[in-house]
């Protein structure tokens, strides 16, 4: 039977399937087929697991017994380094290419317990170093908009495949907006939650003061229904934090602040004529939907003005360290030598990819003995105040409004330095300094040679906040 996968939700199919228009087998079908016509240029799986239609049979036992839940039977795709049991796990390098997760990540357990279907493992950019996917070991996933264009990254794999109907939703990461910079790119909602609001256990780290677990979908209301599903405090984190009494009153009146000068980070020139456009109008949208606008100016340099030289410390740093445990020995890849050293030496050259290396460098060198201060030690103390301007927004707004990225999605091959890369995150890292939960969401096109190109607008809002953005979010898009 044909269903309409495109205008497709996670409420609208749970209705579905448990009135019996289709089953979940058939509704996990309709996307296996999409994976089959579509993922061959896109490149958006790693890998479609065999033994989807066998969990649609079971979401579909479950749904006749009466005990579904709204994510029963819900194809879902999974990013590449969130560990599901018994599956290959890679994070998209030639180092873990053939490693079998032990055990089930947080999240995902928490989905199996729910009945969600797994369609399969979603690209990357290489232990989520990148923002393009095109740093995978295992080819560039394609923006299914224009497929000479990127979809993003970290997280690119699982926002081209809910983009391009081959997942209801996915799961990504996001250590500097690894969820939210592809979600633009591709014309989806990508979710940045509030640092520990969701467990990281069983997510293959690479900033750990920095990664958040959160859901790519099509819709707002998906968005938060995958959040509800995935959040709370885990024995097996020690960072996570339940954020209940937090996230369960709503301010009866919500205020906003746009920035003149985006709080020091960009300049309103330095944007692209269209995303200035498209950043505008959302700020115009929001107050014609009666939510109180400010304009935060500020005089001269602002922490904001150093998050993305902070964040390529911190993270860099961190991924040098959690790294370290990629030596041939325990797991993963092994290429002998002629000693202990020699293995490490050989196995980490070739199992490592070039902006992997280039990011150890960095985190060794500023860790190293007589830098360790001038750099690391410094880019904490940004982080602290980067805190604390937040902080004192917060006070004065409930949400803070700002564009998701710079630009509409570059050309593959286009970008040659990667400094130029880094600076697409320049919107983004900060929410990740702070820990503040922040998501994207769709809001207008550019038209690039011929073809319509999404452009994302980013919502951030205080620790523990999901319920503003989600309701801000959603008026946004509605109204």
């Amino acid at each position: 039977m044909s269903i309409d996968l495109k205008n497709l939700t996670i409420k609208k199919a749970h209705e579905a399937l448990t009135r019996g228009d289709f089953t979940a087998v058939q509704l996990a079908g309709s996307y296996l087929k999409n994976i089959e016509e579509k993922n061959p240029s896109l490149n958006a799986y790693l890998e479609v697991f065999d033994d989807v239609l066998s969990q649609a049979e079971k979401a579909d036992k479950r749904i006749k017994e009466g005990r579904a839940a709204l994510l029963t039977g819900i194809p879902m795709a999974i990013k590449d380094n969130i560990m599901i049991e018994g599956r290959k796990v890679s994070a998209a390098s030639k180092i873990l290419e053939n490693y079998t997760a032990a055990y089930d990540a947080t999240v995902i357990r928490k989905l199996k317990e729910a009945g969600a279907v797994f369609l399969g493992r979603t690209n990357m950019d290489e232990f989520a170093m990148g923002s393009s996917t095109e740093n995978s070991a295992f080819g560039v996933t394609k923006n299914p908009h224009d497929t000479s264009r990127v979809a993003g990254g970290s997280s690119g794999g699982g926002a081209a495949a809910v983009a391009a109907d081959m997942a209801l939703a996915a799961l990504g990461s996001d250590t500097g907006g690894s969820i939210r910079q592809p979600a633009s790119f591709c014309g989806v909602v990508g979710l940045k939650p509030t640092y520990g609001a969701v467990s990281r256990y069983g997510l293959i780290a690479l900033g750990s003061s920095l990664d958040c677990i959160g859901p790519l979908a099509k819709t707002v209301e998906d968005a938060r229904i995958i959040f509800d599903c995935i959040k709370g405090k885990d024995e097996f984190d020690g960072t996570s934090v339940d954020f209940t009494k937090e996230l369960s009153a709503i301010p009866d009146t919500i205020s906003f602040t746009a920035t003149k000068n985006f709080l020091g980070a960009v300049d309103l020139k330095d944007l692209r004529e269209q995303t200035l456009e498209s950043y505008s109008k959302a700020c115009d949208t929001l107050s014609a939907a009666g939510f109180h606008y400010k304009t935060a100016e500020f005089q001269g340099p602002t922490a904001f003005d150093y998050s993305l030289p902070a964040y390529y410390i911190i993270m860099p740093a961190e991924a040098s360290a959690n790294l370290a445990r990629f030596d041939g020995v325990k797991y993963g890849l092994y290429k002998g030598g002629e000693a202990l050293l020699d293995d490490y030496g050989k196995t980490r050259a070739f199992g490592f990819g070039e902006e992997v290396r280039r990011r150890i460098l960095v985190g060794a060198y500023v860790l190293s003995h007589g830098y360790y201060d001038a750099y690391y030690n410094k880019a904490q103390k940004i982080r602290t105040l980067i805190k604390e301007t937040f902080n004192n927004l917060f006070k004065e707004a409930d949400v803070v409004i700002w564009p998701t990225t710079p630009t509409a999605a570059w050309k593959i091959g286009e970008k040659k330095d990667p400094v130029s890369v880094y600076l697409s995150d320049i919107f983004t890292v900060s929410a990740n300094i702070a820990g503040i939960p922040a998501i994207s969401v769709p809001f207008g096109e550019v038209e690039v040679n011929g073809k319509r190109l999404p452009l994302g607008v980013q919502l951030m809002a205080s620790y523990g906040r999901e319920n503003i953005l989600f309701e801000v979010a959603a008026k946004l898009l509605k109204f």
